[in-house]
């Protein structure tokens, strides 16, 4: 089983990471979560069962704890990069994805990601609104992403309709489990919602029996 770090950021989908977080270990795995501070609006510490002697949820106080730094103190985001086989964002909302493509790092999870060793997996499951997601700034940013760490033969001409199997053919690393079409907590019909809890379980699976 995989040692799993899963990344939340602020959609209302993060709902879910409590439900995500669960089925994972469920299935053997070992999970820590690095949250950004808008994700915890949508779920709470107390929903997450864990090996009390364990920390299992990490946010930027953590990183710069107020006591100030001192020389030997822990590095969160590489600690974390370090002990982690493989890195879900779920969800990825738009911010946290902009990042990702620009390579900003203003937090404790976007730092881990700048951090990243790209030949460990990492499962993306974006969650937006319809419009946000549909917007040809979206496909730059995937588009971005996929040029730094895919294989430099994809071809320009792929939608977002089809961006899971481009990024599954030319960087096969980086799995991208598009959003799925659902009424949308805003009240939008749309593509937009996160992947359900058990396919993006069954993509940690698979790089977990390799």
């Amino acid at each position: 089983m995989a040692r799993v770090l899963l990344g939340a950021t602020g959609s209302v989908a993060a709902i879910k990471v409590p439900e995500l977080y669960a089925t994972l270990r469920d299935a053997g795995h070992s999970v820590r979560i690095v949250a950004t501070e808008p994700a915890l609006y949508f779920f709470g510490p107390n929903e997450l069962i864990g090996d009390a002697a364990e920390q299992v949820l990490y946010r930027d106080a953590d990183e710069w704890p107020s006591e100030g730094w001192s020389r030997g103190d822990l590095v969160v985001h590489i600690a974390l990069r370090e002990w982690a086989d493989v890195f879900v964002l779920a969800p990825l909302d738009a911010n946290t994805l902009a990042k990702m493509a620009m390579g900003l790092c203003d937090n404790c999870l976007t730092c881990v990601l700048r951090a990243w060793d790209f030949a460990r997996p990492i499962v993306l499951a974006p969650a937006m609104n319809t419009r946000m997601w549909e917007s040809p700034i979206t496909r730059r940013h995937l588009g971005q992403i996929l040029a730094d760490h895919g294989d430099g033969r994809q071809s320009q001409g792929w939608s977002l309709d089809e961006a899971s199997e481009v990024f599954a053919k030319h960087a096969s690393k980086v799995v991208l489990i598009a959003p799925q079409a659902k009424r949308l907590a805003c009240g939008d019909f749309g593509v937009g919602a996160m992947a359900a809890v058990p396919l993006i379980a069954e993509a940690v699976r698979r790089w977990g029996a390799g």
